[in-house]
C-alpha cells in the first residue's frame, strides 16, 4: 500500500529521501514494526487500567493448575483444560514479574502484536498477497470491536486460541505450497492445532479453515483425505470428552453454553454486529465499484467470519457473540476491508493524500474509541473489587457485601490475590450495579 504510495511523491521530495523511503516501506521488517506500533497506539491506555473481575479467577487458577504439579489435576478437569495454555501462561507471568496488572496487560499486548503479525502472514497465501495481508493487519491491529479480548486479562484464552489456530492455518498453506511437501511443516501444523485445542473449545474450527485452502486452491480432498483425518479425528475426540464430562462441566450446568441454543439467529446476529460499520461501508464501495477481481478474497473473508462464528454461537446468555469471541473472526473482517482499502488506493493513486486520509480515517477513530469510552467503561468495570480491597485494607475482620455485582467468588478471590488469605466476604444482597455498598 506505502509502496505505491512512495514513488508520487517524488517530485515533492529530495530523490535521496524518496529512495530511502522506497527501501524503508520494502523492507518486512519496517512493516512488522508499523503493525507492532499501531498495536501500542491503540492500547497503550489500557496497560495501565488495574484487575478487573475475573483476572483474579485467572491468577487464583493458574497458581493452581499452572505448575507441573498441577497438571494432572489439570487434565481431569473438564472444562479448564481447554484453557491450559492460558493458566500456564499466567502462572508463569506472575512468577516472572509479580502480582503487576502492567505486567500482565502487556503479556496480552504482545500476543496481540504476534496475532497482529500472523495477519500479516497470511499474504504468503497468494489467494490473498502480501498487500492484501499488510493492510488487514493494519486494521486488525486497532480494530475496537475485539478490544475485550486484548484489554481484558481473563480473554487470555481467545488470544492464544488465534495464535495456535492461525499458526496450524498457515504451516498447512506452507506444507501445500512446499514442492517436497516437508511433513516437518506438517506434524508442525498439527502440533499448533493440539496447542488450539488446550487453549480453547473454538479450535475445533481449523479442520474446516484447512478444507476451505484445499478447495480454495482446487485441490482433491479424495487426494488429501488422509492428512486431514488426524485433524478431524482429534477435533471428534476433543468434543466427544467434553460432551461425555457434561454433568461436571460448568458450561453446561451454569446457563453459559447448550446445544439446543438458536446458534442460527446468533450467529446471523453476530455478523450483522461484526460488519458494522466499517464492513457494510466496504461492501457497498465494492459492489458500487464492481470490484469483480475481490471476489476470491472476500469469498475467503466469509467462510473465515461463518467458520470462527459458529463455535461461539451456542451461547444463552446473550442474543450475540460478546466482543471478546469476535477476536478470531475479525481477522476474516480484516481481509474484507483489506480488499475494499486497496480498491479504493487503486482508484485514486494519483492522489496520495486522499489515501493517507481514509487510512487515518480508519485508524484514528479506534484509537480514540479506545482511548475514552473503553477506557472508562473498564475503569467502572475495575471499580467494585478495588474499592473492596481499599475498604479490606482498612477494615479488619469479616467483610459483608451488598450491591456488589459479581458472584461472591470474585470478591473472596480478590482479597486473596491482592491481601493474602484471611479475609471473609459474605455477600448480603446481589444486584447488578456498579455500586459497592460495604458493610461493617
Amino acid at each position: 500500500m506505502a509502496r505505491a504510495l512512495v514513488p508520487r511523491l517524488r517530485y515533492h521530495i529530495p530523490h535521496n529521501v524518496v529512495t530511502g523511503m522506497v527501501r524503508w516501506v520494502k523492507s518486512p521488517y519496517s512493516a512488522l514494526a508499523v503493525m507492532a506500533l499501531l498495536c501500542v497506539l491503540a492500547y497503550w491506555r489500557a496497560l495501565f487500567l488495574p484487575f478487573i473481575s475475573d483476572d483474579y479467577l485467572q491468577i487464583r487458577l493458574a497458581r493452581d493448575f499452572g505448575p507441573v504439579s498441577g497438571w494432572k489435576a489439570l487434565a481431569a478437569d473438564a472444562l479448564y483444560r481447554c484453557r491450559a495454555t492460558s493458566l500456564v501462561l499466567t502462572y508463569w507471568t506472575e512468577r516472572a514479574f509479580g502480582l503487576s496488572p502492567v505486567a500482565f496487560s502487556c503479556s496480552s499486548l504482545l500476543l496481540h502484536i504476534l496475532n497482529t503479525w500472523l495477519v500479516f502472514a497470511f499474504g504468503a497465501w497468494r489467494l490473498i498477497g502480501w498487500r492484501a495481508s499488510a493492510a488487514a493487519a493494519c486494521f486488525f491491529a486497532v480494530y475496537h470491536g475485539h478490544q475485550e479480548a486484548v484489554i481484558w486479562y481473563a480473554a487470555l484464552p481467545e488470544l492464544l486460541v488465534f495464535f495456535f489456530v492461525a499458526s496450524s492455518f498457515l504451516l498447512w498453506i506452507l506444507w501445500l505450497r512446499s514442492e517436497t511437501s516437508l511433513p516437518s511443516l506438517y506434524l508442525a501444523s498439527l502440533a499448533a492445532f493440539l496447542l488450539a485445542l488446550l487453549s480453547k473449545e473454538s479450535a475445533v474450527v481449523v479442520p474446516p479453515l484447512l478444507v476451505l485452502v484445499l478447495l480454495a486452491e482446487r485441490k482433491s480432498l479424495r487426494r488429501f483425505w488422509r492428512p486431514l483425518l488426524p485433524f478431524a479425528a482429534l477435533s471428534i475426540l476433543y468434543f466427544a470428552l467434553s460432551f461425555s464430562a457434561r454433568q461436571h462441566h460448568l458450561h453446561y450446568n451454569d446457563g453459559t453454553f447448550s446445544l439446543h441454543a438458536p446458534f442460527y439467529w446468533i450467529e446471523f446476529r453476530s455478523i450483522l454486529r461484526l460488519l458494522w460499520v466499517w464492513g457494510f461501508v466496504s461492501l457497498a464501495a465494492l459492489a458500487a465499484w464492481r470490484a469483480s477481481h475481490c471476489l476470491p478474497l472476500l469469498k475467503i473473508a466469509a467462510a473465515w467470519v461463518l467458520c470462527t462464528l459458529l463455535p461461539y454461537s451456542f451461547l444463552t446468555y446473550m442474543p450475540f457473540v460478546p466482543s471478546r469471541h469476535t477476536y478470531l473472526a475479525s481477522a476474516g473482517l480484516s481481509l474484507l476491508i483489506a480488499a475494499a482499502f486497496l480498491t479504493f488506493a487503486n482508484r485514486f493513486r494519483a492522489r496520495p493524500a486522499l489515501v493517507c486520509s481514509l487510512a487515518a480515517l480508519i485508524i484514528f477513530p479506534h484509537c480514540a474509541y479506545l482511548w475514552t469510552k473503553k477506557q472508562r467503561q473498564f475503569l467502572l468495570r475495575a471499580a467494585p473489587t478495588e474499592l473492596l480491597i481499599h475498604h479490606a485494607r482498612l477494615t479488619p475482620g469479616p467483610i459483608r457485601l451488598r450491591c456488589f455485582p459479581y458472584h461472591i467468588s470474585i470478591a473472596q478471590s480478590a482479597l486473596d490475590t491482592r491481601l493474602g488469605p484471611g479475609h471473609q466476604v459474605e455477600l448480603v444482597n446481589q444486584h447488578a450495579s456498579l455500586d459497592l455498598c460495604v458493610l461493617p
